[in-house]
C-alpha cells in the first residue's frame, strides 16, 4: 500500500547552529571552503563536495587564537550537517605549520593568572575536539608543516593523517609549562607503544613525518620539494632503513654538519603540495565510494575507543590546566612569549627546582629569579 497520500513538509530543514561570521579570509581566522569531488581524472563531481577548514593564522604558526576554536567547531559542525559533504579536510595556510597549538601570545597577555577564564576556554577547547570527534563525515588531517603541542592534538583527534614529508611533530608542554592533556594523552597510546606514546608526551622532541609514519601515527607521506620536473624527498631525514648498533634510525633527524645543509636547504627550497593532495583527493574517492550510512558508522565504532578515553579525561583536565595557569603555566607562557627580548624561551629550570626543593613559595621573587632578563643592548 502506498503511503504518498500522507501530508509531509516540502524542502529540508537546515540543522546547522552556525553562520558565516566565525569564519574569514584575514587572519587570524578560519577558512571554511567548500570544493567539489573529483574522480581519478580530475572530473568534478556535480552537487558532492569535501570541506576544507583552513586555520589561517601564518605568522603564528598557525596557532589558534580563542575566536579561531569557535571557528573550528563551526566547521566541523557546519560539515557534519551538509547532506552535500562526503568528507572534511582539516588543514592551514602556508607551508610552514599546520598549528602549534595554543596562541601563546593571547595565554601569556590575557589568560595566564585568569584561571577562571581560562576554564571558559578549555570548555570550547574541549568543544573543538568534540566537534572532530563527533563530525558525521570523515575526517582527514592534511599535515602541510608543523604539527606540535595543541596542533598534534587536533590532529589526532581527526580519522586519518596525510602528511608532507618535510613535516614535524611533537609536543611541548612540559618545557613551556603545560601538560598535553588537549589529547595527546589520550590519544597517542593508541597510535604508538606505550612507552613512545609516554617519551613522546613528556620529552618535547620533534619527531619526522618519517618516523611518525613507521611507528603507525600518519597513514600517508607525500614528497613536497620540487626540484625541476619532479619531486625529491626531504633531505634532513634518514630515509634508508638500516640498523645502527642495535637501533633503526629510520626517520630520524640527520645531525652535524649534514643536518646543517639540509636544514639550510629547508628554508629555501621551492615546496608543491600536488602530490599531497593526490593523496588526500584518493581517500576521498574512496569515501565517496562507499555507502555513507555504513561508512560512518565504522568511523564512529573506532572512534569510540578514542572517545572513551578522552571523554574520561577532559573535564579534570579543564580544570587542572586552569588551575595550572596561576603557577607554571604564567611562567611557561611568559617566557616563550618573552623570548624575542630574553633570547630564551624557557626559564630558568634549575634554578626552579633548587627554589622549590627549598619550600620558596610561588610569588614575584621566584618569577623574577627564573625567567630570563632582557638582553643587553
Amino acid at each position: 500500500m502506498s503511503l504518498n497520500w500522507l501530508p509531509r513538509e516540502g524542502g529540508l530543514k537546515d540543522h546547522d547552529l552556525w553562520r558565516d561570521e566565525w569564519f574569514g579570509t584575514e587572519p587570524p581566522s578560519v577558512i571554511y571552503d567548500l570544493r567539489p569531488i573529483e574522480d581519478p581524472k580530475g572530473n568534478k563531481v556535480e552537487g558532492l563536495f569535501t570541506a576544507w577548514i583552513i586555520l589561517n593564522n601564518p605568522k603564528q604558526f598557525n596557532s589558534y587564537t580563542t575566536e579561531m576554536v569557535k571557528g573550528v567547531i563551526a566547521g566541523f559542525s557546519r560539515a557534519s550537517m551538509d547532506r552535500r559533504v562526503v568528507a572534511v579536510v582539516f588543514t592551514a595556510v602556508g607551508n610552514r605549520a599546520f598549528c602549534t597549538g595554543g596562541n601563546t601570545k593571547e595565554y601569556a597577555e590575557y589568560y595566564s593568572s585568569r584561571n577562571q577564564e581560562y576554564g571558559l576556554y578549555m570548555d570550547l577547547f574541549n568543544g573543538m575536539v568534540d566537534a572532530i570527534l563527533n563530525c558525521k563525515k570523515p575526517t582527514i588531517c592534511r599535515v602541510n608543516g608543523m604539527r606540535v603541542a595543541g596542533g598534534q592534538e587536533i590532529g589526532m583527534a581527526c580519522d586519518l593523517a596525510v602528511t608532507a614529508d618535510t613535516a614535524i611533530f611533537g609536543q611541548a608542554g612540559p618545557r613551556h609549562g603545560s601538560a598535553p592533556d588537549g589529547g595527546s594523552s589520550d590519544f597517542l597510546p593508541w597510535y604508538l607503544t606505550m612507552e613512545d606514546a609516554m617519551w613522546n608526551c613528556i620529552s618535547c622532541e620533534l619527531w619526522s613525518a618519517y618516523k611518525m609514519k613507521r611507528l603507525g601515527l600518519v597513514s600517508k607521506i607525500a614528497k613536497v620539494i620540487k626540484e625541476g620536473d619532479g619531486f625529491i624527498r626531504n633531505p634532513g631525514v634518514i630515509t634508508d632503513r638500516y640498523v645502527d648498533d642495535g637501533e633503526i634510525v629510520y626517520g630520524e633527524f640527520k645531525t652535524g654538519e649534514e643536518g646543517k645543509q639540509a636544514r639550510a636547504f629547508l628554508k629555501t627550497a621551492n615546496i608543491d603540495f600536488t602530490l599531497l593532495d593526490k593523496e588526500v583527493g584518493k581517500i576521498v574517492w574512496t569515501f565517496t565510494n562507499l555507502f555513507p550510512g555504513c561508512l560512518i558508522k565504522s568511523i564512529d565504532s573506532v572512534r569510540q575507543k578514542k572517545k572513551f578515553f578522552w571523554d574520561q579525561a577532559k573535564l579534570a583536565n579543564r580544570h587542572w590546566l586552569a588551575a595550572n595557569m596561576q603557577g607554571e603555566a604564567y611562567l611557561g607562557f611568559h617566557a616563550f612569549n618573552t623570548r624575542k627580548i630574553t633570547g630564551t624561551d624557557v626559564i630558568d629550570f634549575i634554578e626552579y627546582r633548587r627554589m622549590l626543593a627549598e619550600g620558596h613559595p610561588m610569588d614575584e621573587e621566584l618569577y623574577e629569579a627564573v625567567l630570563g632578563k632582557p638582553k643587553e643592548e
